[in-house]
């Protein structure tokens, strides 16, 4: 016999869960607790919201604070620092070369071992072997390398000691001034796989502009470094060189020239260099030129998957939407497709840089690929990569050279782990903005278009920003007119605030 059942404790009570077989609930019932714990819930929510609203307010306030990164003092030459002083004479340096150099060079490219390219290729696997053929025999049959050195030398060159490195730089003054006239002293900083000569197009320009038919409202002294481990600057022999360094060194040489104001002119990392300039001493910086931003903490890229429907919302022009969409094609192809090279030489640039300092026919593919697609994306789809639709092959050439004499890609290539082997944000600068006069130059077929949306997070101080008329990655060596142009109107905005 089954024991009796106790009785339910609501037994007797008129409700049911359902609604069937009596009444339901009554609301009444449903209690949320007793006053006083409702008064803590309330008291606990609004803590909480003043503290979010506290945190937010603390973000933006030290976000906008006008910060400087502090100058400090580096060695990096071989062995210990000196005790007795740096000598800080300005040494005159020319380019020059040898037979014995340009037999090696010929010998090398004689036994170069050709590899077929596959049908229909074109350059979607890097450099097409094919066209590689045609620019070999004109580097070793036409190609003069005597005579470029002349071309190099046209200009005055110098060397100067600075925390243990013999920094080479170019130094233009105006051919002619008008009376009473002061030339601008203008600082232009190159990138990778570039080198000063990118410059060489527009220094007449900013120096000689009526010559040039251009107006001389504007006459500018043109100082253009190399950076440390490029070309002929002495490379670190210490770890940790990075864009910080590089501009405190850069700032050391307009002193060491008896500039106390100047502008700058940056692209690829020059513009990182000139914008960490800005950060370390903004007071001696007049205004900041750049055709390439790093803008990565930006709440704005967020953005990118919602724009294509709601650009006109996020601040995107016309303009801006056909630069960045597709999405897919314009952004995440395109940097899958350019970025490879960068995550070899952020981490090991040692080991295929042993390669490409071993081979000239090795280090002109790897680096004339680059003038091909960050010059103009679709020229992945011709033979010839395009490279002959906007350089010579001269002026291509003379660049290579550049890294072959003097033995320099892999120092060049180790300047990538030095700034991002830490990862992205990592390093200070990156999280501060940039508070002297900005101005932007936005080329059409930069490897990634940056909105002046964008830029203007990085630089509040942003006073002009332009939609260029044609132009990718290497600005100053493909349209050195419309740079000229742009940085001359850049110029004039600073000085009529």
């Amino acid at each position: 016999m089954p024991a009796e059942a106790e009785p339910w404790e609501g037994a007797g009570q008129n409700c049911s869960i359902g609604g069937r077989g009596g009444a339901e609930l009554r609301p009444e019932t449903r209690r949320i607790g007793s006053p006083r714990t409702v008064r803590y819930r309330i008291m606990f929510l609004e803590i909480l919201l003043a503290s979010v609203l506290g945190f937010l307010i603390y973000r933006y306030i030290s976000w906008n604070k006008e910060e400087t990164l502090a100058l400090e003092d580096g060695w990096w030459g071989p062995g210990a620092k000196p005790t007795a002083r740096e000598d800080e004479s300005i040494r005159p340096f020319k380019v020059e070369t040898s037979d014995e150099e340009i037999k090696d060079l010929h010998q090398r490219i004689d036994n170069f071992r050709w590899t077929a390219p596959l049908e229909d290729s074109r350059f979607h696997y890097g450099f097409n072997s094919n066209y590689l053929k045609k620019v070999l025999s004109y580097w070793r049959n036409e190609f003069d390398w005597r005579k470029q050195v002349e071309i190099l030398n046209k200009y005055p060159h110098f060397k100067t000691k600075i925390e243990g490195l013999d920094i080479h730089f170019i130094h233009v003054k105006p051919p002619q001034l008008p009376s009473g006239r002061t030339p601008k002293p203008l600082l232009m900083v190159h990138g990778w796989p570039g080198s000063f000569y990118e410059f060489y197009k527009i220094i007449p320009l900013l120096t000689d502009p009526k010559s040039h038919g251009l107006s001389d409202e504007h006459i500018f002294e043109v100082i253009c470094p190399s950076i440390p481990g490029y070309s002929f600057s002495q490379a670190s022999s210490k770890k940790g060189f990075n864009s910080v360094a590089t501009a405190r060194i850069f700032y050391k040489l307009m002193l060491r020239l008896g500039f106390q104001k100047f502008y700058l002119q940056g692209g690829d990392w020059g513009s990182l260099i000139c914008t960490n300039m800005a950060q370390l001493v903004p007071g001696h910086v007049k205004g900041l030129h750049l055709n390439m931003a790093l803008v990565l903490r930006n709440i704005h890229t967020l953005t990118l998957l919602l724009g294509r429907r709601f650009g006109g919302f996020f601040g995107y022009t016309e303009r801006d939407m056909e630069l960045l969409y597709p999405f897919k094609e314009k952004i995440f192809y395109s940097l899958m497709r350019e970025s490879g090279y960068l995550h070899i030489q952020a981490t090991k640039p040692d080991t295929v840089g042993c390669a490409l300092n071993d081979s000239p026919v090795g280090l002109a593919a790897y680096i004339l690929e680059k003038f091909s697609t960050w010059t103009n994306s679709e020229f992945r789809n011709l033979e010839d990569g395009g490279l002959e639709r906007k350089f010579s092959l001269d002026d291509l050439l003379t660049n290579v050279m550049l890294y072959w004499t003097t033995g320099s890609i892999v120092s060049s290539q180790r300047y990538y782990k030095e700034n991002m082997g830490q990862g992205p944000m990592a390093n200070k600068h990156e999280r501060m903005k940039v508070f002297v006069p900005t101005g932007f130059a936005a080329f059409p077929s930069e490897i990634l278009h940056t909105p002046e949306k964008w830029v203007r997070v990085k630089y509040p101080s942003l006073i002009s920003y332009s939609y260029m008329a044609e132009g990718g990655h290497f600005a100053a060596f493909e349209e050195p007119k419309l740079l000229a142009q742009d940085i001359r109107k850049f110029v004039t905005m600073v000085e009529q605030q």
